[in-house]
């Protein structure tokens, strides 16, 4: 079993930035990537970031490219997301999530919340 914690939410104003932390412990070894989710309300939960832990490629969803920035610290298991230029938009609940193959997210977070005022 892998347990992920994230932390960093909040609230900021549009055009702020904000950095989510998603520490993993327990069966690490083993994971092929670790990545970003955010759920807003109402809407189903959508794919936000990822990164490759073997050689740390990343892939972004088009509404987010050029404003987050995946990253990951291998030594202490845990993934960044770096949010930049923040939209009212981008106020979800923001979920990390690891797999041990691709696309197969199988261990999430409990989740942080982001809140963007316009």
């Amino acid at each position: 079993q892998v347990q992920l914690v994230e932390s960093g939410g909040g609230l900021v104003q549009a055009g702020g930035s904000l950095r989510l932390s998603c520490t993993a412990s327990g069966r690490t070894f083993g994971t092929y990537a670790m990545a970003w989710f955010r759920q807003a309300p109402g809407k189903e939960r959508e794919f936000v970031a990822r990164m490759r832990w073997s050689d740390g490629d990343t892939y972004y969803a088009d509404s987010v490219k050029g404003r987050f920035t995946i990253s990951g610290d291998n030594a202490k298991n845990t993934v960044y997301l770096q949010m930049n230029s923040l939209k009212p938009e981008d106020t979800a609940i923001y979920y990390c999530a690891s797999s041990r193959i691709p696309n197969n997210y199988v261990y999430w977070g409990q989740g942080t919340q982001v809140t963007v005022s316009s």
